[in-house]
């Protein structure tokens, strides 16, 4: 049996022109600053407009697109995605659950902690996971959706220089960091970064693009500009291009089961041992507040 499925990896720069973003978020990344006004921005999921409009483009185009969008739900604020299906249903919504706070990258202020868990959503093509951004430096977040049954891995992303000292280069660190999912999950993995400088009153960002497909063994198979000397061997391009474009990979889903099956990973697993694993400081044992 042969199930093939073709998967996409965007980048793009984003304007403070929410009707000419298509992709990854509706706006600029706020998050360099702390402004409560900022929170005029988050909507509702019937009432968000880029999930609204990417749902009528994949009924349209019968393909499948996990969007990213500001969720609003009374008092509490998520950096949300919603997984929408070939025929333009919403299947249902993640909400991110690491919440980074940093120079530039502020989010504590604006979100709250997901409250989902990780999810995978049994799609039109596939049964496909989703994490936002800062979740993928946590390999217990790939992990708990291939656990799942997910097939392929998606982590649309905005990350780039850092406000506070421009020589810090994370590209290479991100980039080893989510092949390590790949190859440790047998998944492949789909990375869309965006691109460009956004500048605020006291920090700019300049995103890094970058964006890839990996195979399940962790090899880079596509790369947004990449060149192809460095990807005839599965690896990235060091020096990223820096413009808009995407890049399309095909997978046969049965194929790549076959060879996740093979490796027996998950067979050989003990959650039995794993305990330290759901403690913060990795006792054995967990600890109650009385």
């Amino acid at each position: 049996m042969v199930r093939l499925v073709k998967v996409a990896a965007t980048q793009l720069a984003i304007s403070r022109d929410p009707a000419a973003n298509l992709e990854l978020f509706e706006n600029v990344y706020f998050c360099q600053e702390q402004k409560p006004e900022y929170f005029d921005w988050a909507k509702p999921l019937e009432k968000s407009e880029p999930v609204q409009r990417m749902a009528k483009l994949a009924k349209e185009l019968k393909v499948v697109l996990p969007v990213s969008f500001f969720e609003k739900v009374n008092n509490a604020h998520f950096n949300s995605l919603a997984m929408i299906d070939a025929d333009g249903s919403i299947l249902g919504v993640y909400r991110k659950s690491h919440i980074p706070d940093g120079p530039g990258y502020q989010e504590k202020f604006y979100f709250t902690p997901g409250d989902t868990g990780f999810k995978v959503f049994d799609t039109a093509y596939g049964r496909l996971g989703a994490a936002i951004c800062w979740d993928q430096w946590f390999p217990e977040t790939a992990r708990a959706m291939a656990l799942q049954g997910a097939e392929i891995l998606f982590y649309p992303t905005a990350i780039g220089s850092e406000p506070q000292d421009s020589g810090i280069d994370s590209y290479p660190h991100w980039t080893r960091t989510m092949l390590g999912h790949a190859a440790a999950n047998l998944t492949p993995v789909v990375a869309s970064n965006r691109v460009g400088k956004e500048e605020f009153e006291k920090s700019s960002i300049t995103f890094y693009g970058g964006s890839f497909i990996s195979g399940q063994r962790g090899e880079v198979l596509q790369q947004v500009g990449g060149d192809k000397d460095f990807l005839q061997h599965g690896n990235l391009t060091p020096d990223p291009s820096k413009e808009e474009g995407f890049v399309v990979q095909e997978f046969d889903l049965d194929e790549l089961r076959a060879t996740r099956l093979g490796w027996g990973v998950f067979r050989d697993r003990r959650p039995d041992i794993y305990k330290p694993l759901v403690t913060f400081d990795g006792s054995l044992v967990h600890h109650a507040l009385k």
